[in-house]
């Protein structure tokens, strides 16, 4: 039997006290244990900001990449080697900004990994400034006079543009949050599960109290209904609905690639001979 104490570390984590990513560290030490996935078969990928240090704070293997750049290594890392189970892990900023078109091709080509967002709606490793993520109106340190932009509906978007798994959660919520965890990893596609996680420190507004009020978690929905999904996703205020809003599968990226398939296709790219001399034709093309 596996258990949350495989994954852990013994490096010390620099999260505020209180801070919303220990519970979702805590539910995806979980939801790894009860999927009995070994370290060793599982890839963590993150970009820069709080969200993406939890490769650290997690025993499998890890690649800490550039700002708004973790899903790249993530897709480059499934399609090179099948064996392994990959999951992304970045903030609100990392995803939705800085990585807002990696974010949107992804969801294009649908390869198989799941992408677990920490949206604390603020951008909290330089200090709180707005996130694309900030309610109107929002005070910051930066935002002195209050958020002038709408904010940015992340699985609005998602859904318009055909993901197969779309999800919210709350780390509020650490046995919900878990589940969804577990039935993001099982889905065989590009699956979103967007975190609310308020930040402590720098967001005043959206705090664990404003959500306790509000979140609520779905019950009856019809996960196949689209139409119901996008109408879930715009509620925002007295009502937010957590759960899976859709769940249809589609074929994969990886399914679409040629080499992949067949016989051949039994063995991961990582695990293929390479002989480097057999690509000495195509250097000559250019001499």
């Amino acid at each position: 039997m596996f258990s949350p104490n495989c994954f852990t570390t013994d490096q010390e984590i620099a999260w505020c006290p209180g801070c919303g990513n220990f519970d979702i560290l805590q539910a995806l030490q979980e939801a790894l244990a009860e999927l009995e996935l070994s370290p060793h078969r599982v890839l963590l990928c993150s970009g820069i900001g709080q969200a993406a240090k939890i490769p650290h704070y997690i025993r499998v293997n890890g690649f800490n990449g550039l700002h708004g750049r973790a899903l790249p290594p993530a897709v480059g890392a499934r399609i090179a080697n099948s064996s392994l189970k990959v999951i992304v892990q970045s903030g609100d900023g990392d995803t939705y900004g800085e990585g807002g078109n990696h974010f949107l091709h992804t969801i294009r080509r649908n390869p198989d990994i799941a992408h677990f967002v920490h949206n604390n709606q603020v951008y909290g490793l330089t200090k709180g400034q707005a996130s694309p993520t900030s309610d109107l109106g929002m005070n910051t340190k930066v935002q002195t006079a209050g958020v002038i932009l709408s904010p940015f509906n992340p699985l609005s978007l998602a859904l318009a543009l055909g993901a197969g798994f779309v999800a919210r959660g709350f780390s509020g919520e650490t046995e919900h949050l878990k589940q969804l965890m577990k039935a993001a990893l099982e889905f065989p596609g590009y699956a979103l599960v967007d975190i609310l996680q308020p930040c402590i420190s720098f967001n005043k507004l959206n705090t664990f109290a404003w959500y306790k009020k509000r979140v609520q978690k779905l019950e009856g929905h019809d996960t196949g209904d689209q139409e119901a999904a996008e109408r879930l996703a715009r509620q925002w205020g007295d009502k937010i609905p957590i759960g899976i809003l859709y769940q249809v599968p589609a074929p994969t990226f990886e399914s679409r690639i040629p080499a992949l398939q067949g016989e051949a296709g039994e063995k991961p790219l990582a695990g293929r001979p390479f002989n480097p001399g057999s690509l000495v034709h195509l250097q000559e093309e250019f001499m």
